[in-house]
């Protein structure tokens, strides 16, 4: 399935059973309360999808899994983290077999490559696959930034398509349309920037409280794009307070914690990670209750 690299792509929670198993039931709960809502992607095994925590059959699950339950209707990308070239290329390779439709791509994971490294790191897994690639420029959470110069020799790759901008800074993106033009389709991939993003042209939105609300995200996408602005802003400032729990080392409790709140989601996490509690827990609730209970009244956003 081709991949656009545009709209609104949720980096999806794995949801896990009391017992720390699969929970497959929750899981297409929610991608299908995704489908609802109109997103365009759905992205497994990223940082929100616990993924240094699943164990190599878990991720072949929910590749599988994804692609039954959006059965071409959106494609499923799945996340590549991987700490060697040769185990990367792997992953690849068990990821196109299961049904993703492209990959998400971080460098290296554990060693921090020098950007000779790095480069040729990408280049050696796009040159193993056909399937198109995001790559995740997180320098700020993964200490190894895509620079410019870098993208220069990775688009030699034609299916390095896209950028999950996750740099914190808003001028990148200009920087790299400058550059680049529509060579590269860019992604925000940080919440609390996404609308400024799109206004500053990236094309799509890698979220994570679209986990739990689903509807509002692809509004805020559709109402900017339709030039409705003062929708979309609106609807942006009250969901603000919810997307700063998704900057925070504890993002997936955070936002696994909302998704019980609108019913398409479990606590469930997996350890070392353990469920929010106390002081830390009643501040988070606090949070989801009052978004909760000013929760906006959205408009048709899906026949614009």
């Amino acid at each position: 399935m081709k991949v656009a690299w545009e709209g609104v792509y949720p980096a999806v929670t794995t949801k896990f059973t009391s017992d720390d198993q699969l929970d497959l039931q929750m899981f297409e709960t929610n991608i299908q309360a995704q489908l609802s809502a109109g997103v365009d992607g759905i992205i497994l095994g990223g940082t929100l999808g616990e993924a240094s925590s699943l164990m190599e059959d878990e991720k072949d699950v929910l590749v599988r899994t994804a692609a039954d339950i959006c059965n071409g209707k959106v494609p499923v990308i799945m996340n590549i983290a991987e700490q060697t070239t040769k185990g990367a290329i792997k992953a690849v390779e068990k990821a196109q077999t299961n049904g993703a439709s492209g990959l998400m791509m971080l460098p290296p994971m554990r060693y921090k490559a020098d950007d000779r490294e790095t480069v040729t790191y990408y280049k050696a897994v796009a040159n193993s696959t056909d399937l198109p690639i995001m790559v995740y420029n997180n320098p700020v959470d993964y200490k190894i930034e895509v620079t410019l110069d870098m993208f220069e020799e990775l688009i030699e790759c034609e299916n390095i398509q896209a950028v999950k901008e996750s740099t914190r800074d808003i001028s990148n993106i200009t920087r790299m349309i400058n550059r680049f033009g529509d060579r590269i389709k860019i992604l925000s991939g940080v919440d609390t920037l996404a609308l400024e993003s799109l206004f500053m042209g990236a094309g799509g939105w890698v979220a994570g409280l679209v986990c739990a609300f689903p509807h509002e995200t692809v509004a805020i996408y559709r109402l900017k794009k339709a030039g409705r602005i003062e929708e979309a802003l609106e609807i942006y400032r009250w969901f603000l307070p919810l997307l700063e729990l998704d900057i925070n080392a504890k993002l997936v409790q955070n936002i696994k914690l909302a998704e019980v709140a609108t019913g398409i989601g479990t606590e469930n996490v997996r350890a070392p990670r353990l469920p929010l509690v106390g002081a830390e827990r009643d501040h988070v609730l606090r949070i989801i209750e009052e978004g909760l209970a000013n929760r906006p009244k959205l408009p048709d956003y899906l026949n614009l």
